[in-house]
């Protein structure tokens, strides 16, 4: 408290009201900050006019902004992004001078030896934080990028997707090809009688997982979220937003992170943009973002993709805490609380939390809707049952909350896999660290238009089979690493949709010939394999149907349900429109495997508050 009063009076001194000073002081003690720093996170006063007048009060010259080419980049100097203090300016024509971002506590000691009337006169400046952070990031930029293009590569090579098939998986694929080819020609009969068995088996067993987690949705209901913890101090939250081409949306996504409860001064907001595209970068100006947005553009380099430009960013995040959303998401203002509650109250190992993601424009065509009742079947049933089982989670790419220590300890995102949040959930899982679920949602919309969902599905099956090879380069090891169970749930949650997707139209080739012979007159007997095989396959298709429909419906409220209205009645068409996706996902895993189709976005107009 005698901190407070004597930052205050300094504070004073250098002109600031006093009720201003009552106001941030109160903050700072309720905070566990300064009242410096929630004087400049407030918005109240310029952080350049600031420094500049603290630099005049103590007879320090000021420098607005510093020149990357004085500074000498290394890796430790990354520290500077987290928290600005001071960095060396190399003249070619005079010794070096600190640059530095000083306390108000400490700027009389500064001024006494390096002020106008000291000998140190010249060897030191006052800057801004901001001046500091956009030199660090200019000046290492190279080495920066590059880092987060190859380190998980360089570091982990069998858990990178840059090599699409590795040697041995060529060899072993070449070598199934040739043996299912061999048997083809000679038995082919037998041949086909067992894949379709096989892969009606495996059918049936994805289908029984999602009627669990229907059972489990029952069972268990999420209460007693807890927000508050009276007497306690927040950390900081880092919010990462991979934004790229998307000036239409700035003001709607600025506005969704202002909503935030979170206290400013402990709120760290990242709006990654690649460096090339400036309509984005002057909507988010134009928007005039509070102190605690910062820009971060990202140098272009191949793979142009979302988990590359958020592994660049990585190095800045000064969040304890870290999540990530996309440019057109609507996060409920108390996420943050809720998931920091929730590591807080949780094991040591809990390292992610996912956040369920709500369709907010379910009634605009039947895709949405169709699309809503999948994204709540997988965000609000099946990923709170694997959690609650603690087994593998297949993330969403966005809303993820993350121990910002482990997330950076596991290697961050893989670059090269469009898909990387599905990815990074299985890794997380193969390192032994536990991920689980919030209740608190993020609203975004969905596509509306056929193509552009299709671009986007593809993309993501593309992603999942990455995942898949990624996982299976050594099977023993992964099974060992994740243990049996999680091994046996991944095959079906990542395997499993794979296969159904692209085995979907042949089942139901099978099915209408089988039902157009039996219609026959007279009829052919059947003999009793294909009987089975019919009853089987039956069986998947419409209990996969149903359980969508289930798995979906009956956690959505009545708004919801009255937006889909009818259209769950194009279930059947939608699966084959992502069997579609699934078989483009295959061809351009061979001829582009690390192009990311963007998914255009639009200002919402589904008028659903993202308090709600």
């Amino acid at each position: 408290m005698a901190r407070l009063k004597t930052e205050a009076g300094l504070l004073h001194v250098l002109g600031i009201s006093k009720p201003l000073i009552a106001r941030m002081a109160q903050r700072a003690a309720a905070n566990g900050t300064c009242v410096e720093t929630e004087l400049l996170a407030s918005g109240a006063i310029e952080e350049e006019a600031y420094f500049a007048a603290l630099a005049r009060m103590y007879g320090l010259p000021f420098q607005a902004e510093i020149d990357p080419a004085l500074l000498v980049d290394y890796a430790h100097g990354d520290t500077q992004l987290v928290e600005p203090r001071m960095v060396r300016l190399h003249h070619a024509d005079r010794p070096p001078v600190m640059a530095i971002v000083p306390h108000i506590l400490h700027a009389e000691g500064l001024a006494k030896r390096f002020g106008r009337h000291a000998n140190g006169t010249g060897s030191l400046v006052v800057t801004t934080p901001s001046a500091i952070r956009r030199a660090i990031w200019k000046a290492g930029e190279e080495r920066r990028v590059r880092t987060a293009v190859s380190a998980l590569f360089e570091h982990s090579q069998s858990l990178s997707a840059r090599l699409v098939v590795t040697g041995d998986q060529g060899f072993i694929a070449g070598a199934a090809l040739c043996l299912v080819s061999l048997l083809l020609l000679l038995a082919p009969i037998l041949a086909t009688a067992i894949a379709h068995f096989l892969l009606s088996l495996f059918h049936t067993a994805g289908l029984f997982l999602r009627i669990t987690a229907v059972s489990h949705g029952r069972r268990h209901h999420h209460t007693n979220i807890c927000l508050e913890s009276p007497g306690e101090t927040l950390p900081v939250y880092t919010v990462m937003v991979a934004v790229y081409r998307e000036a239409a949306v700035v003001p709607q996504l600025i506005a969704a992170l202002d909503a935030i409860d979170w206290p400013r001064s402990l709120l760290d907001v990242k709006l990654v943009c690649e460096a090339d595209d400036h309509e984005t970068i002057e909507a988010i100006r134009l928007a005039g973002p509070g102190c605690h947005v910062e820009v971060v553009t990202v140098p272009a380099m191949a793979p142009r993709t979302k988990p590359k430009a958020l592994t660049y960013a990585l190095a800045g995040a000064r969040g304890e805490f870290l999540t990530i959303y996309d440019a057109e998401d609507r996060p409920h203002p108390q996420q943050l609380r809720e998931a920091y509650h929730a590591f807080r109250l949780g094991p040591p190992d809990l390292v992610c939390l996912q956040a369920p993601l709500v369709i907010g424009n379910p009634g605009d065509s039947w895709i949405s809707a169709i699309f809503a009742l999948e994204y709540s079947a997988l965000f609000r049933r099946l990923l709170p049952a694997l959690g609650f089982y603690r087994l593998p989670l297949p993330l969403g790419g966005t809303s993820n909350h993350f121990k910002t220590a482990l997330l950076k300890r596991s290697g961050g995102w893989d670059p090269y896999n469009v898909t990387e949040d599905a990815d990074l959930g299985m890794r997380l899982c193969r390192m032994g660290f536990r991920s689980s679920t919030l209740t608190l949602p993020t609203y975004e919309d969905a596509p509306t238009e056929f193509g552009v969902w299709l671009a986007q599905r593809t993309r993501w099956y593309k992603g999942w089979l990455q995942t898949w090879l990624v996982m299976m380069r050594h099977p023993l090891r992964t099974a060992r690493e994740m243990g049996p169970l999680s091994f046996l749930v991944f095959q079906l949650l990542v395997g499993g949709m794979l296969v159904a997707a692209l085995s979907h139209p042949g089942l139901i080739i099978f099915i209408t010939l089988s039902v157009l012979s039996l219609m026959q007159i007279p009829a052919p007997q059947p003999n009793l394999f294909t009987t089975m095989m019919l009853a089987m396959d039956i069986f998947n298709i419409l209990g996969s149907y149903a359980v969508f429909f289930v798995l979906g419906a009956t956690p959505m409220s009545d708004r919801e349900k009255k937006g889909i209205g009818w259209k769950w009645a194009m279930i059947p068409v939608y699966w084959m429109a992502v069997s579609l996706a699934a078989w483009k996902a295959v061809i351009e895993l061979r001829l582009k495997p690390f192009h990311w189709n963007k998914t255009p976005h639009k200002p919402s107009r589904s008028g659903l508050p993202i308090s709600e």
